[in-house]
């Protein structure tokens, strides 16, 4: 597992920049490698339900494996899956809106005569409700660590509880995927497990560009760049893959992946993450863990109102949840 390390040490490529050039070689090749499974076996929600979230995530699903290993504290656990989770749902997919818009179904849904063109295209609007499930499953998952960090902490029972959700919700989406590939008859070919493997290869780049950073990090003392931020780094730099999931497929025009791959990604940190972590170490809650959970539910909620209303995320609601953004960091670093 530290070959790639002792060959970089070798070579004298020993600073941060390096490593952080790894983190987001390995984050675009595995981006790249994504878009071809698009042609061997997986429609556009799955993509982004099934799969990219767990690539997305795999830094936040490290940074767990490297805390509870290392005994660190588990409060940055949380803090990394809070920032990850808001980055997510206001700044990620209000970005890509102003840009582009994000606009899922065409038009309006009141347009549903017969022979119109709602009623002829029929798959941007599955992809809406199945947007809208996944939106719906945000506002439980989220609603339950709200109940469960009610004493004030997260414990293993906790965890098992939010881990057990996180697999039921796995396997809901997993037999879906399939009876979609079964009606369309349509499987996955030969090169789809090429590319998972070079995913897997991907991986391990990332957890040892993570590794090193993480410590890296720990032993700073710098003004903000210190350990006692070590969850809002560490969450910043796992969203650096989100954001250039959402900007590229953004800038396809694929507001389906845009939106499926940023909420999915948000089920690895929250349940996973956090189950993961709890099942180990005792979480506590930080200070502004009531504000992060309300803006969470605001904003899917506000999400889940602009699909039902208006087939997509507008231009300008893309200044809502930009400005949203800016409160949480106002909220979450200066009040």
């Amino acid at each position: 597992m530290d070959f790639l390390p002792t060959f970089l040490d070798a070579l004298g490529l020993t600073s941060s920049w390096t490593y952080l050039g790894l983190f987001l070689g390995a984050s675009l090749l595995m981006m790249w490698r994504l878009e071809a499974m698009l042609d061997h076996g997986l429609e556009g929600t799955a993509l982004g339900t099934l799969v990219m979230p767990y690539c997305s995530g795999l830094g936040n699903l490290f940074f767990v494996y490297i805390m509870v290993a290392h005994r660190g504290p588990a409060r940055e656990v949380l803090i990394n899956c809070l920032v990850n989770n808001v980055t997510n749902l206001t700044l990620l997919l209000g970005l890509p809106a102003l840009f582009w818009g994000l606009a899922v179904v065409r038009g309006a849904p009141a347009a549903r005569g017969r022979g119109g063109k709602a009623a002829r295209d029929i798959a941007p609007r599955v992809n809406r409700l199945s947007l809208l499930l996944t939106f719906a499953a945000v506002l439980f998952f989220t609603g339950a660590v709200w109940v469960l960090a009610d004493d004030g902490r997260l414990d293993r029972r906790d965890g098992l509880i939010l881990i057990g959700l996180f697999l039921f919700w796995q396997c809901f989406q997993m037999f879906d995927v399939l009876k979609h590939n079964v009606r369309q008859r349509t499987s996955f070919r030969l090169l789809f497990y090429f590319d998972l493997l070079v995913v897997l290869a991907c991986a391990y780049g990332l957890y040892v560009s993570i590794d090193w950073l993480v410590a890296w990090l720990s032993h700073q003392h710098g003004a903000f760049v210190n350990a006692n931020h070590l969850g809002w780094l560490s969450g910043w730099l796992m969203v650096l893959p989100n954001a250039l999931l959402a900007l590229y497929w953004g800038w396809k025009r694929r507001p389906d992946i845009v939106y499926s791959s940023q909420v999915g990604d948000g089920h690895i940190c929250i349940p996973l993450c956090l189950g993961l972590c709890a099942c180990f170490l005792p979480v506590p809650v930080p200070g502004f863990f009531q504000t992060g959970l309300l803006l969470l539910l605001g904003a899917t909620m506000l999400h889940a109102f602009f699909l039902f209303a208006f087939g997509g995320l507008p231009r300008w609601a893309g200044w809502i949840f930009t400005a949203a953004y800016a409160w949480f960091l106002y909220a979450g670093l200066l009040a």
